[in-house]
């Protein structure tokens, strides 16, 4: 074999080699942008979810709200009616008495 042969044979090597780096990286980088643009799309989720969490926290804590004025009102009209009762036992918070046991 010459060297010119040689000589062609290393170059195309050393170019085929070279493309064959070019082509990995930028099969790296896809796969790099392709990561990037899952991620991105993870954190929307996230957010999304996160929004929802908190609409419906603020939605428990309403409800809870709601929940305690109405336990506030029974308690007075429960007040109420012991003040109207009069075979109602209560003392001065409005709790109800407890008569002893006979035995």
């Amino acid at each position: 074999m010459s060297t010119t042969a040689i000589v062609l044979i290393v170059v195309a090597a050393i170019i085929v080699l070279a493309v064959m780096l070019y082509l990995a990286r930028q099969r790296q980088e896809a796969q790099r942008e392709e990561k990037r643009e899952e991620a991105a799309e993870t954190r929307s989720a996230a957010a999304t979810k996160a929004r929802e969490a908190e609409q419906a926290r603020l939605a428990a804590e309403e409800q809870a709200e709601r929940a305690q004025a109405r336990q506030e009102e029974a308690e007075a009209l429960r007040r109420q009616a012991d003040d109207v009762d009069p075979d109602a036992d209560t003392d001065a918070d409005g709790d109800e008495v407890e008569e002893p046991r006979r035995v």
